[in-house]
């Protein structure tokens, strides 16, 4: 596999190998040893899996006090996923990395606890899987404005499908800093 860093300590864009033969393909989306080499976790709490139609964009999101790490791959279509980096402290506070993943790159996106999650869809469906860190936890479930300008992401359609607690969702800055995650630096 290729493990590319981003401008984000912490968060890497993996590539799978993929075998194709005439009757398809094959990767592997995870395994321990090879995943627990390049630091990412080992154990993992729950899978999930989302399909969404193009044009529909979920988050920003994140968990506070319980943050969870999502490792993000497209099973099928394209996504453009983001990753925000909200920590309180942290030097790259408010920046955030944009990557394509789909089907045919095999790219995954691993987000380490701490960082906002967002992904739009970008073709006609995609079905989205993550690995997360932590269980989901209805009482710290957060969400940040897709258009906060403190983030400034590019993201390719102005006026994107969203969930009514998306829709809502505060500003960066109008969250407590208590209700953030704090930074520690990578181990």
């Amino acid at each position: 596999m290729n493990v590319e860093t981003t401008l984000l300590p912490g968060v890497v864009i993996i590539t799978p190998v993929v075998h194709t033969d005439a009757r398809g393909s094959f990767r592997e989306c995870w395994q321990r040893d090879r995943y627990a080499e390049i630091g990412l976790p080992t154990e993992w709490a729950q899978d999930n899996v989302s399909v969404s139609h193009r044009g529909v964009l979920r988050g920003l999101h994140f968990q506070h006090p319980q943050p969870q790490g999502k490792l993000v791959t497209a099973l099928s279509g394209e996504i453009l996923d983001v990753a925000a980096d909200i920590r309180v402290g942290s030097p790259t506070f408010g920046r955030h990395v944009a990557v394509n993943l789909s089907a045919e790159n095999a790219r995954q996106l691993w987000i380490p606890e701490g960082f906002a999650h967002g992904f739009l869809v970008l073709s006609d469906v995609a079905h989205v899987h993550y690995k997360v860190t932590q269980p989901y936890c209805r009482g710290g479930d957060r969400t940040i404005a897709w258009n906060d300008p403190t983030l400034a992401i590019d993201w390719p359609v102005a006026r994107p499908t969203l969930s009514a607690k998306d829709e809502s969702a505060p500003r960066l800055a109008e969250i407590a800093s208590s209700e953030l995650p704090a930074f520690q630096p990578l181990r």
